[in-house]
């Protein structure tokens, strides 16, 4: 049976790294083949494709589009640029941090695509302002502003100057680095919590599927504490790597000095403004989707924090059983965005006119079934969901216990030696295959050959969960790669030679973080009851 089990995960396999047909698609493959090889009946397949953690992914993705709807990314976006100053260095974290905040909450690919634009408004007007000033003119001819929205293939142009061929180098340098911090920062961002990537949300499905009894192992709680610090590291990282490579670390050029260097700050700073500008005020809907927001972080947090009772233990929990998880909280706060108005609700009847007797007396509500069914990726759903059927697969046609035994005799090798070999492996592979993908594949095989050798299954899982995100070096590796190359200011040799050290950053930082405070929060020095074989068949 387990052979029949093999033949459809390589199946699956290849055709998530081809893409022959969506990847999708090739996700509900368990849901047909499973039961014709008498691996699994229908039932206990079809399951498997809407559990505990789709509804958590589910919630998240609805919030995410409910931001993302009133713009409220943006603006957070555009406040902290104009708060962190306009100097190329400041400028460039401040480009990473806000992605790396925005990818934490809304998907990599809608943070990029909304600030791509403004990192290419600001580069325009940049260019346009060094033009001005090389040109001996007294007065700065601002680019024109309507720019910022065009579609990529419209880049900055460089022309000659009296600086030379060294300037126009310089400017091609930062406008490189300007772009590529955007994809890298939303890749590294993701990684923060648990519902900010696809691999993140699969490991969480894995150890609920494989270790039933590790109850909240993982949560939100535990991811953050663990990936959080782990993103800021990256993060700062990845920022000296851009500067070390394409800026040279001159300060004068960095932290801006001269004439020609203020007058880029005040045009870089005149951009943001006037997009900030054309945000208007905070609406009432932006207020109450920026509290909804802070709703669902907040009772992720609390729900069952580990170091205090949470509020789950008040009513909530009865002895092993807890009825409450992070995907309760996440439905909750989706389900009040389709209830919350997203104007002020008109009490005063007798100053009304006629026209406003005849609306409705409940104003729309911040989301409506049209707008979310449009903006939901609902292949990533059924990805996950295969994922799961695989894993429940191989565990019942003993696929799970053949491919531990095979492993035992790494037994021999060192714990940290196999983390950092499989991290790098995982990373190679992502740069050729979906990120989910690849963590649906690996994770379950990690997890037996840690059971098989008595290794903590997280002291593994952790870190190749985390390097699926590392996909740096290639345009069609990650959606926000594909849409920074668009633009036209990078080839792909840039993004390789960048993006090698990016991997190798990453797995550094990930192997850093699992051996030292990934240890205490998760306690991977001691193998843990619920991944025992024995106790599980019990």
């Amino acid at each position: 049976m387990f052979v029949r089990c093999a033949y459809v995960i390589i199946l699956m396999a290849i055709y998530w790294c081809t893409e022959v047909i969506p990847l999708a698609v090739t996700s509900l493959m368990p849901a047909l083949l499973f039961p014709l090889f008498k691996i699994l009946d229908s039932k206990q397949v079809c399951i498997q494709y809407m559990k505990d953690t789709n509804m958590l992914f589910l919630g998240g993705l609805i919030v995410a589009v409910a931001v993302e709807r009133w713009n409220l990314h943006k603006r957070i976006a555009l406040r902290t640029l104009l708060w962190v100053g306009a100097k190329p260095a400041q400028l460039m974290l401040g480009f990473m941090g806000v992605t790396a905040f925005l990818s934490m909450w809304i998907s990599n690919t809608a943070t990029t695509a909304m600030m791509v634009p403004i990192v290419e408004a600001v580069l325009q007007q940049m260019e346009a302002t060094s033009t001005a000033t090389e040109a001996g003119l007294g007065a700065l001819e601002l680019a024109d502003k309507g720019k910022a929205s065009e579609l990529p293939g419209s880049p900055v142009i460089f022309e000659g100057s009296a600086m030379g061929q060294q300037e126009n180098c310089d400017r091609k340098s930062m406008c490189k680095a300007m772009t590529l911090c955007v994809c890298y920062a939303a890749s590294i961002g993701g990684t923060a919590t648990l519902t900010g990537t696809g691999p993140n949300v699969v490991l969480l499905g894995q150890m609920h599927e494989l270790f039933p009894d590790s109850k909240d192992t993982v949560n939100f709680a535990s991811w953050f504490g663990f990936a959080f610090p782990n993103m800021v590291i990256m993060l700062l990282l990845a920022w000296l790597w851009l500067q070390c490579i394409y800026m040279g670390f001159n300060f004068k050029k960095s932290w801006g000095c001269g004439l020609e260097r203020r007058n880029n700050e005040k045009a870089a700073y005149e951009v943001l403004q006037e997009e900030y500008r054309k945000l208007g005020p905070f609406s009432f809907a932006e207020v109450n989707v920026l509290l909804c927001f802070l709703l669902l972080v907040s009772l992720w947090f609390s729900r069952d924090p580990g170091f205090m009772p949470g509020w789950l233990s008040v009513a909530w929990a009865e002895g092993e059983t807890k009825y409450a998880s992070d995907a309760t909280v996440a439905i909750f706060v989706a389900v009040l965005l389709f209830v919350v108005p997203s104007q002020k609700p008109k009490f005063n009847f007798r100053s009304q006119t006629e026209e406003e007797r005849k609306m409705p007396f409940y104003p729309p509500a911040l989301l409506n079934w049209k707008v979310t069914q449009e903006k939901v990726p609902w292949g990533i759903v059924l990805l996950l969901g295969g994922g799961f059927a695989l894993a429940k697969g191989c565990e019942a046609s003993g696929l799970s216990e053949w491919m531990g035994k095979q492993m035992e005799p790494l037994h021999a090798v060192p714990p940290a030696a196999i983390t950092l070999i499989l991290s790098l492996l995982v990373a190679v592979f992502t740069e050729c295959t979906s990120n989910v993908a690849t963590t649906t594949l690996f994770l379950p095989i990690f997890a037996s050959m840690s059971r098989s050798i008595g290794l903590n299954p997280l002291y593994v899982m952790l870190p190749c969960t985390l390097s699926a995100s590392f996909a740096f070096m290639l345009p069609v590796a990650t959606p926000p790669n594909a849409i920074v190359f668009a633009y036209g200011h990078l080839k792909v040799s840039d993004m390789v030679k960048t993006g090698l050290m990016m991997n190798i950053i990453g797995v550094f930082c990930v192997f850093l973080a699992v051996n030292t405070w990934g240890r205490v929060i998760f306690d991977l020095d001691r193998f843990p009851d619920w991944a025992n074989v024995t106790h599980i068949e019990t």
